[in-house]
């Protein structure tokens, strides 16, 4: 049996479906460009609304979708089975960028050592481009034969030549482990993509909110540096939080950004210091929280941890901002992508 699914975008578009098939498997097999990630129910990337249709939904991380918006007939097109005819219609749809596929062969021409745990990469793109992208998106990695791929986030802008990306060395993890033990200057990468929809909306001209867990500066970086580069004098708050003293990275790079544009505004939080601290101290959310009484006008950024990710979300729901104004980024590690909790 065969089945037609139709997206309601502008402009629409349709695909065939086999039954059984999810309507994110069926829409890639047909070359409809629709946004996504982790394809197994974690990240919320493929959040879609169903209008109408035949379909069986498959287990999902509540992270991923609540059950308020379940009930307001949003599904994941990853864990949606088709099994007739169906509509759905992307989120933000009028805000939707979507940027050609891109499957690269890249060199690395430089890795920097930002933390203990995090290395810096520079790739530059040796075939398959040109790589446009938006920032906050990720691409897939593939390091060398026998080592799976990973999702990074660029940490540069598009228009800059080389590929930007901050690799956290996760326990028992074969890519970032390759990366800290074996991987030289000119090795080859191969890297796909751009993937994600966590990023930044560049029609909103209101104040942002960049919120960064860890290696989740990655992608702020691109955001912030991105949204400077379209209007120097936009208003941002920019928060950073890590464990201790040792996980601060990019200090000296967000002062002198600072200072070249007093509109930005950023605060390192410590969660766990080692000894007295001038830095403040507690979580990144509970430090936005106690900053901000409403965000009326803002759009947040927020990329890190999946707990931390969770915690800011609720935080900012909580104190008005709505959840479509609200674009986040979970970085899951390899063990979560082995058990599929991504």
């Amino acid at each position: 049996m065969s089945a037609t699914i139709r997206v309601l975008s502008d402009p629409p578009q349709s695909a065939p479906a086999l039954a059984g098939e999810t309507i994110l498997e069926s829409l890639l097999q047909a070359g409809v460009a629709f946004p996504h990630n982790c394809q197994s129910g974690n990240c919320g990337a493929c959040k879609c609304e169903l209008i109408d249709g035949d379909t069986l939904e498959l287990p999902y991380s509540e992270y991923a979708l609540s059950a308020e918006e379940r009930a307001r007939n949003l599904i994941l097109a990853c864990r949606t089975q088709v099994w007739g005819d169906c509509s759905v219609r992307p989120l933000d749809a009028d805000e939707m960028v979507l940027h050609p596929s891109r499957v690269m062969r890249c060199r690395v021409v430089d890795i920097q050592e930002l933390t203990h745990d995090i290395r810096g990469l520079q790739l530059a793109i040796l075939s398959g481009g040109p790589y446009g992208f938006s920032a906050g998106q990720h691409a897939r990695l593939k390091f060398a034969p026998g080592i799976p791929e990973r999702s990074y986030s660029m940490a540069n802008v598009a228009e800059q030549p080389t590929l930007e990306f901050h690799i956290r060395q996760v326990p028992r993890g074969q890519a970032s482990g390759y990366v800290f033990t074996n991987l030289r200057v000119g090795a080859e990468v191969m890297v796909s993509g751009p993937l994600g929809n966590a990023y930044w909306r560049e029609t909103h001209r209101g104040p942002m909110l960049a919120i960064a867990g860890g290696s989740g500066m990655a992608p702020i970086k691109s955001i912030i540096e991105t949204a400077l580069l379209d209007d120097p004098t936009r208003t941002i708050h920019c928060y950073f939080g890590v464990r201790e003293e040792r996980d601060v990275y990019l200090e000296s790079y967000l002062v002198e950004l600072g200072r070249r544009h007093p509109n930005l505004h950023v605060q390192i939080v410590l969660s766990q210091p080692h000894g007295p601290t001038r830095r403040r101290t507690g979580t990144v959310a509970e430090a936005v929280t106690k900053d901000f009484g409403l965000f009326d006008g803002f759009k947040a950024y927020v990329a890190g941890p999946p707990a931390m990710v969770e915690a800011a979300h609720s935080k900012l729901e909580s104190k008005g901002l709505a959840a479509r104004d609200i674009h986040a980024d979970a970085f899951y590690s390899q063990a979560e992508d082995a058990f599929n909790l991504r």
